[in-house]
């Protein structure tokens, strides 16, 4: 007998928990309902102990009014990151939950807001990026990632933000990640212009992307439709894994991780490019060279492949740097990086000269070779305006190229073409 009031008590004791939990659920969605989120959370926390022992419906209910408070609080920028990966956790708990119960009365809409929280995800890591807050930034991206893992993009660039963050063993993990899913990133980015403003927008780069491109094209919506290739990122994947391996002085597994990477993608030139780059990081001339030659005899025509042969030559030998950016710019005429690295080649002795010129005294002899001297600059300066001019004339937005020419107009004395480009750069 006395076992039986042991068993209703029990009973008692759990059908007032789960009255609790409802009362706790309705008082949440009242003060969503006043638009007070931070209370609804507060209440919600209440139950959160309990909440293992509470039917099915209800933990789906639970989890998705957790989900819409915690939404409604990112939005409103309080803890945004926090709110935005738990409101994200809370929405993924529905899912599971009415999926393993077979029901989904709040599953659609959960699955709508996964969408938005992983776009939301993004947007507030680009954001944290921009304000080099790197891990933040990381952080987001994984978890957008974790919604929808079939984006492995995101989880290429939480890497990279891993990296800038310097939390080195994070971005090997997840660099490990990529590799495992043979993840190269090589595609087609889809453009078309706004018939409206005359704007160029970027749609995606996946099927769909070029889907809904070329129906608005056709609708005349937009115009000027344009792919664009998007190489390779093995390479830049393996390159960072062993530049974190060097730096962490696992320089044999660095080799071997890169020796690998070549054996199991042969036809990726990236790869090999990026194992010569390590190589010469190490001064290991011999086996760069050799593999730069393995590089040139597989892809003789390619001019990104080139280019970036002249920027690595660039570091050890100012002469092949030249020979590279002249055969990037004979495959590819309107190629204005080369332009533009090219003139900075011809630019680069300046600093050495002016650094002389000050040291001269005002003797005969010091007053010869400082006219020789400025006679050199005149001439590097002569070199370099071609190809800076060019490269204005291709790119006229870049500032880099205008701030250059600009420096060159005034060294050589070009008034006239001086006052006109600074009218032009708005200065």
């Amino acid at each position: 007998m006395k076992s039986k009031y042991v068993i209703l008590a029990s009973a008692l004791l759990i059908s007032v928990s789960n009255f609790a939990q409802k009362d706790q659920i309705k008082a949440a969605e009242k003060s969503m309902k006043n638009g007070n989120s931070a209370e609804a959370v507060a209440t919600l926390n209440q139950a959160e102990s309990t909440i293992g022992s509470a039917t099915d419906a209800e933990k789906a209910q639970y989890y998705f009014v957790k989900g819409n408070a915690l939404a409604d609080l990112a939005n409103k920028k309080v803890d945004e990151s926090k709110n935005l990966s738990a409101a994200a956790k809370a929405y993924q708990e529905v899912l599971n939950v009415e999926k393993a119960s077979g029901k989904s009365k709040y599953t659609a809409d959960a699955k709508t807001a996964l969408v938005d929280m992983k776009n939301k995800l993004i947007n507030a890591a680009v954001d944290a990026g921009t304000a080099k807050n790197y891990k933040v930034a990381s952080d987001l991206l994984y978890q957008a990632y974790e919604l929808d893992k079939t984006d492995v993009e995101k989880l290429y660039y939480a890497a990279n933000y891993s990296v800038n963050a310097q939390d080195f063993d994070r971005a090997l993990a997840l660099y490990d990640d990529l590799k495992k899913q043979n993840y190269s990133g090589e595609g087609t980015s889809y453009y078309a212009k706004n018939a409206i403003n005359d704007q160029e927008e970027f749609f995606g780069s996946n099927a769909s992307a070029k889907t809904d491109r070329d129906t608005k094209v056709r609708l005349k919506l937009y115009t000027n439709p344009r792919d664009e290739k998007v190489p390779s990122k093995r390479g830049e994947i393996y390159k960072n894994v062993a530049l974190i391996l060097v730096q962490q002085g696992k320089i044999e597994e660095a080799k071997k991780a890169l020796a690998e990477a070549r054996e199991a993608n042969p036809d990726d030139t990236s790869i090999t490019l990026t194992e010569a780059n390590v190589y010469l990081e190490l001064n290991d001339y011999a086996t760069y060279k050799k593999l730069i030659t393995d590089v040139l005899a597989k892809n003789p025509n390619d001019a990104d492949l080139v280019y970036n042969l002249g920027v690595i030559a660039g570091k050890t030998d100012a002469v092949e740097a030249e020979k590279y950016y002249k055969r990037a710019i004979e495959i590819k005429p309107d190629y204005t990086s080369a332009y533009l690295n090219l003139a900075i080649l011809k630019l680069d002795a300046d600093k050495k000269i002016i650094e002389e010129m000050n040291k001269l005294g005002t003797s005969e002899k010091d007053n010869k070779r400082y006219e020789v001297l400025k006679k050199q600059r005149t001439d590097m300066f002569n070199g370099a305006l071609p190809y800076l001019e060019k490269a204005y004339e291709l790119d006229s937005k870049n500032e880099d190229v205008a701030t250059t020419l600009l420096n060159v107009y005034g060294a050589l004395e070009m008034t006239d073409k001086k006052k006109a480009l600074k009218a032009k750069m708005g200065k």
